[in-house]
């Protein structure tokens, strides 16, 4: 039971230097600080250490850099291999599980142990690693590391237990499956090959038995040599040398002629008779010029011959191969069919394809039915069954980074109707053309657990698009795409000041989203400083978009100069009447004039149609001032209760009213404190001084000025009319300057004036105006790769100039990072909070052009003043020097009056105080229960209302005092910075607890969530600490450094939500979910699918007498006799290692999680050994009848013949 203590409302410990009323608070979580005459209440905290562990639970989405592809024909299970050493298993909706190796190392090949449950991965680092499939997350058994050799190819041949490897010295080893260890059996390229022979054939490209006869190995060597090696006799049957290169082979089933690729665009034919010549010899795509000689092609890379039984034509699928003069030609998969030529053109390079064959053995009729294509960026399937040769619909979510994903957000326990609703009107817009056959990656099983709840993720993107994906039970599947660029007209090339002017590429990047799933109320802030709001309507409508213009504009310049020594006060309006935006300045003919008053894009101001679904309703865009453009948006929290929508940036805060569509406040950040601004600000600079503030002199002070400023971003633009792109590629970049992370931030001279003069220093001295932060140049999170040292101080400080500049688009400091030279403080102020000034010994210019910026905002019923005895409609305002504000609102409860009287915004001049950025607000009553915001339930607008019934507004409020006995009662207030909590009690402000999460590092995320029906607050830190809190007492739960924050794409995407558990876009196409919560890491076994299932293996046909006995018998070949230990020795001790895996009895019961798992496997096996006794049964029996027939039909034929002479037969 813990203990809080309440202060009397107006019995208060206040300070001169502190209006927020806030008292010193002590650093020890679970410590409360003094109060005078406190009055206890007792809140029982039910969450402990033992509720929380973290756990990777799923990945989604295409993986990252792919390298190779596998597929297993009787389990119908597919394995993709990546550049980063992961492994993908997929199999049919729901069975999706990523593996990954501890090395790093890229995977070069997979092979499956078909039907065996079991998978062998080739990696660059020349390691083979055997996989256990048979449990829910496979782990490796065993692994054998080359040391001398580099592995090139990997062939295991069906049913066989002897894995054969080829290397880049030309020579083949062969490994035993079962104990991974090397055979002492090996083909030495010199053996292979003539002793004539002068020239190395090269690397091994290619291994595969013969479908006539398992005792013939070929090996392709990457020369152009090919030699049929007898494994028996151990020697060469024939060589064959041909001039180009080869790249792959591929047998006829019956064995009797193979075909191979080359460099130069043909295909080659070769009978097994003659080996002398190719005795076919094609160049698919290359046509004869006028001169008899054949146009030069590319390589084909990989092809496939397959036969079919309903025709007597051979399927041909290869890639590559197109002539070099078609320039701009995509990729292509060429399908030839007979004398049909099919080109499939792809959007991406192809990486590796497989025809999917009915029969795993190679010595039948293949019968292709689909060729899986693997490409870099996607991943396609082909119906070979039909002559048009439709591809499938992909059922998994491949197509995450369609465009690249710039903001995410996770949505747990949300109403159950939001999920039908949002898929009948995507279903709507889907894609046609798809074959009607079914997906043929079907393999594994998968059951929807038993504790499920709605979940949605929304993804933003870098070409304007919202997606919005049903990720319940550990799926995901696309539910509802919108485009916000429809919103707009598209940007003429001449339009100056538009979007030309500012974003080069993607000027509708999304930035930050905020949604209601009650009321169906959706935002979003774009790149261009604009936010758009959208209602969900189930009817199509033709309307107008509102456009509204704020100009937000910080007229005080935190800028130390020489000639101002007086301080400057700041008064807020005492009216509380917001002003309204300026109407636009005449515009003259200078350039700077002619970007005044303007915004980034053009909405569109003609009636639009809009189909069912999310319509726009409203566009709230920040505008030009002064020709710089607007800053970017660093905070937004609508209220649907409230008909309100908070917007701030590094200049301000605006509050716009979205039901009347008026800007109700527009004010910069100082004018929001009023007489109760806690700083004793330094005035600004005259407006004449600006530019001599952004010459030379200004960057003289000291050396760390200029290391500072040399470590901005080399793609920053100097110069009013800079051009800011959003990288869409998928290549990431890792800018380092002198061991520090590098800016994003574009830095323009000051108001587009003042320029340095020109040589080799002046570009990259040219500064800003103090005033004027700069357009942050739009980042795609997939596309952010930036370095953060974190772990000491002295490195800290940059690395986290560049963090926040990247997260917020500004340059922003929390307050304990200013140095005294730029704020005064006083004395008392310094002492109790003891901040830390500085990092740095000596005074940054950098410094002193920072601002105060609004990072985070939130609509709540709270109390705005001390004297309040009840609750009313606030906005809690957050900045980047740890300041909170409250704002009470007075808003019209009347239904009719709220549509036509103005909403009135007074703040009041309330500040409590924090180290570091503030990032996050959560709202507890006095029983420690979560207060949600309030609500409007969502009704259909579009819907036209009964005269008899007219439809009113329905809110749901969730006032403190609801649950409470009596008003007066008040609530808790949860306010996380980037270095501490601290809870407060309102309305008497008073700080009940605080601690200090961080000291060495800074929180990245936070957000107060709900835990086995218990509230906390998790945060993730930039050295990659995962830590949850418990609430109100701040109680440290959980403590584990889980990811090493090493690129931006983590800390733009990391976020929270209820349930215990977060996401995370771990590559540039992948999102990784995890979970904090200790019941779900047990749970997580049954929520997997399951990637073998017991499958009887399918019969080899009968081959007949006559066609085995001309074919040769195959069947007596033993590999064992000859790759055995007894027949071929041990291999060299030094020539490979082998590591014992974890995926042995003991690492499975690890990797397990549980008993669950444990008594999961042991039944799977005792099912699996029952099944083969009683296989084993049905033969004995099988057996033991035909017997007693055989028996019976001799004794027969013993009793016809008993008495007959030799002379009557």
């Amino acid at each position: 039971m813990k203990k809080f203590r309440k202060v009397l409302d107006g019995l208060t410990t206040s300070s001169p230097v502190n209006p927020g009323g806030s008292p010193a608070c002590g650093s020890a979580a679970g410590t409360p600080s003094a109060a005078p005459t406190p009055r206890e209440i007792e809140i029982q905290e039910t969450l402990m250490s033992e509720h929380f562990q973290i756990c990777k639970t799923v990945r989604h989405g295409f993986p990252y850099q792919p390298t190779a592809l596998a597929f297993d024909p009787v389990q119908k299970i597919l394995a993709v291999g990546s550049r980063s050493g992961g492994v993908r298993l997929l199999g049919r909706p729901g069975v999706d599980c990523h593996c990954q190796h501890e090395s790093g190392a890229a995977v070069l090949q997979l092979q499956f142990l078909i039907n065996e449950g079991a998978l062998v991965t080739a990696c660059a680092d020349d390691t083979l690693h055997l996989w256990n499939l048979r449990q829910r997350r496979p782990a490796i058994l065993h692994s054998l590391k080359f040391n001398r050799e580099r592995i090139t190819f990997c062939h295991l041949p069906f049913q066989s237990k002897w894995l054969y490897v080829g290397t880049e010295r030309g020579n083949t080893h062969i490994v035993n499956i079962e104990s991974f260890v090397l055979s002492g059996y090996v083909i030495m390229w010199n053996k292979a090959i003539e002793l004539s022979t002068k020239t190395h054939p090269g690397p091994v490209v290619h291994l595969s038995d013969s479908p006539k006869d398992e005792g013939k190995l070929l090996i392709g060597f990457e020369s152009g040599t090919i030699v049929m090696w007898d494994l028996r006799a151990k020697r060469a049957d024939f060589r064959i040398y041909y001039d180009e290169a080869i790249h792959s082979v591929s047998w006829h089933h019956e064995g009797r002629q193979f075909m191979c690729s080359h460099s130069d665009g043909s295909l080659s034919m070769w009978n097994m008779r003659n080996t002398a010549k190719p005795f076919q010899v094609t160049f698919p795509h290359g046509k004869t010029q006028r001169d008899g000689r054949k146009e030069s092609c590319k390589p084909i890379l990989k092809v496939e011959y397959k036969t079919s039984r309903n025709s007597s034509e051979a399927f041909v699928v290869f890639s590559g191969g197109l002539s070099y003069d078609k320039a701009g030609r995509r990729p292509t998969l060429t399908i030839m069919h007979g004398k049909a030529i099919t080109v499939l053109e792809m959007d991406y390079p192809i990486v590796d394809f497989l025809v999917l064959c009915d029969t795993p053995y190679l010595n039948e009729v293949q019968e292709p039915y689909a060729v899986v294509v693997l490409l870099e960026k996607d991943f396609v399937v082909v119906d070979l069954t039909q002559s048009n040769f439709p591809i499938f619909e992909n059922p998994y979510p491949m197509d995450i980074h369609e465009s690249p994903v710039t903001c995410t957000a996770y949505f747990a326990d949300c109403p159950p109707d939001i999920i039908p609703v949002l898929y009948s009107i995507g279903a709507k817009h889907k894609k046609t053309g798809y074959s009607h056959k079914e997906w043929p990656v079907s393999g594994g099983t998968w059951t929807v657990g038993s504790q499920t709840y709605p979940e949605i993720i929304v993804t933003g993107h870098a070409d304007g698009s919202i997606k919005f994906w049903d990720a319940t039970a550990i799926t995901l599947q696309m539910l509802y795409k919108l485009k916000t660029s429809k919103v707009f007209e598209k940007p003429k090339s001449g339009d100056v000041g538009r979007s030309g002017e500012l974003v080069e590429e993607d000027p509708y990047a999304v930035q930050m989203i905020s949604w209601c799933p009650q009321s169906r109320i959706f935002c979003v802030v774009g790149i261009s400083a604009h936010v758009i709001l959208y209602r969900f309507s189930k009817h199509d409508t033709n309307t107008t978009i509102t456009s509204l213009e704020v100009r937000l504009q910080c007229e005080m310049e935190d800028v130390i100069s020489p000639s101002d020594t007086e301080n400057t006060p700041c008064f807020s309006d005492p009216s509380g009447l917001s002003p309204q935006p300026q109407p636009p300045s005449p515009r003259s003919n200078t350039p700077d004039s002619a970007r005044d008053s303007i915004s980034c894009l053009k909405v569109k101001d003609r009636m639009i149609r809009m189909p069912p679904g999310y319509q726009a309703e409203l566009v709230v865009q920040l505008l030009w001032i002064d020709g710089e453009p607007p800053q970017q948006i660093t905070s937004l929290d609508l209220n649907s209760a409230y008909g309100l929508l908070a917007l701030g940036n590094c200049n301000g805060l605006a509050v716009v009213d979205y039901l009347q569509k008026t800007v109700l406040l527009c004010m910069n950040t100082l004018e929001l404190y009023g007489s109760a601004d806690p700083f004793q600000r330094l005035t600004r600079s005259p407006r004449k001084n600006r530019q001599s503030t952004s010459g030379l002199t200004e960057l003289s002070d000291n050396q760390v000025s200029l290391d500072l400023e040399r470590s901005k971003s080399p793609t920053s633009v100097k110069g009013p009319g800079r051009k800011l792109s959003l990288p869409t590629d998928l290549k990431t970049d890792l800018d380092h300057v002198n061991g520090h992370c590098t800016s994003p931030t574009s830095q323009p001279c000051p108001s587009g004036r003042a320029r340095v003069p020109g040589g080799p220093e002046g570009p990259r001295l040219a500064r800003r105006g103090p005033g004027r932060p700069p357009f942050r140049k739009a980042q795609s999170a997939a596309c952010m790769e930036v370095s953060l040292p974190v772990s000491s101080l002295t490195e800290g400080y940059p690395s986290r100039r560049a963090m926040l500049q990247q997260l917020h688009g500004v340059s922003m400091y929390s307050h304990d990072e200013h140095h005294i030279t730029t704020y005064s403080w006083s004395e008392r102020e310094s002492r109790e909070n003891s901040f830390s000034r500085s990092r740095s010994s000596s005074v940054s210019s950098i410094d002193r052009e920072t601002k105060e910026a609004v990072t985070t905002l939130q609509f709540m019923e709270s109390y705005g003043r001390k004297s309040d005895t009840l609750p009313t409609p606030c906005l809690w305002v957050g900045t980047s020097l740890g300041l909170v504000l409250i704002i009470p609102m007075s808003i019209p409860t009347d239904e009719q009056e709220r549509q036509e009287d103005p909403v009135t915004v007074a703040p009041t001049g309330t500040v409590l105080m924090l180290k570091g950025s503030i990032l996050r607000f959560g709202f507890l009553d006095c029983g420690g229960a979560l207060i949600h915001s309030p609500y409007e339930v969502w009704r259909d607008q579009q819907v036209p209302d009964d005269p008899d019934r007219p439809r009113k507004r329905k809110l749901v409020n969730f006032s403190p005092s609801s649950s409470q006995e009596a008003s007066g009662d008040g609530h808790l207030a949860i306010v996380c910075s980037e270095r501490q909590a601290k809870v407060f009690l309102m309305p008497s402000q008073a700080c009940l607890y605080v601690h200090n999460i961080t000291e060495s590092s800074f929180v990245l995320r936070a957000d107060v969530v709900s835990v086995c029906n218990s509230v906390c607050l998790a945060c993730f830190c930039a050295n990659g600490h995962i830590m949850t809190l418990s609430l109100p007492s701040l109680r440290p739960l959980l403590d584990v450094a889980y990811l090493p924050l090493t690129d931006m794409r983590i800390a733009r995407t990391f976020c929270f939500t209820n349930g215990g558990q977060a996401l995370y876009l771990c590559s540039p196409t992948e999102i990784q979910r995890i979970t904090y919560s200790q019941e779900m890491c047990d749970n997580l076994q049954e929520m997997l699918g399951e990637l073998f299932t017991p499958i009887e293996t399918p019969e080899a046909q009968n081959r007949g007498f006559l066609k085995g006995f001309f074919s040769g018998n195959a069947q007596n070949f033993d590999r064992e006799e000859l790759f055995g230990e007894a027949a071929a020795g041990k291999a060299s001790r030094s020539l490979a290692q082998h590591i014992p895996g974890q995926g042995g009895m003991e690492g499975m019961k690890a990797a397990a999680g549980g008993v669950v798992g444990e008594l999961a496997r042991a039944r799977i096996a005792l099912d699996e050994r029952g099944q083969r006794l009683g296989e084993l049964e049905e033969r004995t029996a099988l057996m033991m009848t035909s017997a007693e027939t055989f028996s019976k039909h001799a004794h027969e034929l013993m009793l016809k013949c008993k008495d007959k002479k030799w002379y009557q037969f």
